[in-house]
């Protein structure tokens, strides 16, 4: 009998590779997401499209019932926002799937993020039990925190086979966010490089996390109830990622060197304007955004490897230029992939 898998945000960037991914691999399919338009391609492919809200409990549990593995993918993820907005979505959402595979005895595989070890310092190598800055930095963390805690409850009190995945910064074709963003930057001379873009990162190759995903459906039990890092495991320093990003979409690399605090102090005034005088409208630069590129962050992925199996299979010059080459295939715009 073949294998029965729902994927919530089955419309976005990972959800809809995952799905996809799932189809090939013999799953019967069903998507939760908002694009209708990708959903309706998605059919086309074999896959049950349901355009839901994660609000929805009752709707959530009826589809939850009667899956084998359920893929949480579904989550509000930007630099800016409301709380509210956050909190509806990535806590009251997550609360709503949890429910629906406690219900129906399915397992869970959470995708969260390692946004929530963002203290605004450099660090380095950072494993899943390291401590956690006392006050998360931004509302789409610290929600995103509160989720991850809906699911440890019900691995607790309920039983829940699941399991929690932290991968950071993914890219590839079809993104709509990390490097579009920079593109756009750079392309409106805005593009700051701070402290000459020595900063160390770790960026994810969106089928190189599918795979974990996947291995986490079939991971034993001795994986379960785990968290787990996500990355290439190829930490690269900022310039350089930058400088061969721009190589291949044959782009001037045309940053702007900033100091750090600078940066962090016009980045404080663009905020301000944008919660008095542009209606909450996301500016152009957040202070959020000016830690991410201006202090390193590295991840220990050891555990991924040793309890998951998990390998990366597609290293970060080959993501980059399936990345260039589809951008520029589709006219190098992120509106193509919407």
């Amino acid at each position: 009998m073949s294998r029965r898998a729902l994927v919530t945000g089955g419309t976005g960037f990972l959800g809809q590779r995952l799905t996809l991914r799932l189809v090939e691999e013999g799953y019967t399919v069903s998507a939760i997401g908002r694009n209708t338009h990708v959903g309706h391609e998605l059919e086309r492919m074999g896959v049950r499209f349901i355009p839901l809200e994660l609000g929805d409990a009752e709707r959530i549990k009826e589809i939850c019932h009667g899956q084998d593995t359920v893929f949480h993918c579904a989550a509000l993820s930007a630099p800016w926002g409301a709380y509210a907005d956050f909190y509806a979505s990535n806590v009251i959402g997550t609360r709503h799937v949890v429910q629906g595979c406690v219900s129906g005895g399915a397992r869970l595989v959470h995708v969260s993020t390692p946004s929530i070890y963002w203290n605004w310092r450099d660090r380095l190598n950072i494993k899943e039990t390291d401590p956690l800055p006392s006050k998360q930095a931004t509302a789409y963390s610290a929600t995103k925190l509160l989720a991850e805690r809906e699911v440890d409850q019900a691995v607790e009190e309920a039983g829940l086979h699941a399991i929690t995945l932290r991968p950071r910064a993914i890219y590839g074709p079809g993104d709509r966010a990390i490097l579009p963003r920079l593109i756009e930057a750079n392309r409106g001379g805005y593009m700051p490089l701070i402290r000459g873009g020595r900063s160390m990162l770790d960026v994810t190759y969106v089928d190189n996390v599918v795979d974990a995903l996947l291995l986490a459906a079939e991971a034993d039990a001795a994986a379960l109830g785990g968290k787990y890092n996500i990355t290439n495991g190829e930490p690269r320093l900022l310039s350089d990622l930058l400088a061969r990003l721009f190589a291949l979409l044959e782009m001037p690399f045309r940053p702007i060197p900033l100091a750090y605090p600078i940066a962090s102090a016009a980045a404080g005034m663009l905020e301000l304007n944008a919660r008095w005088f542009a209606r909450g409208k996301e500016p152009k630069l957040t202070r959020y955004t000016v830690g991410l590129i201006g202090r390193s962050q590295t991840l220990d992925i050891t555990a991924a490897r040793e309890m998951l199996g998990y390998k990366p299979r597609i290293g970060i010059e080959e993501g980059m230029k399936r990345f260039a080459e589809a951008w520029v295939q589709e006219g190098g715009s992120s509106a193509a992939w919407t």
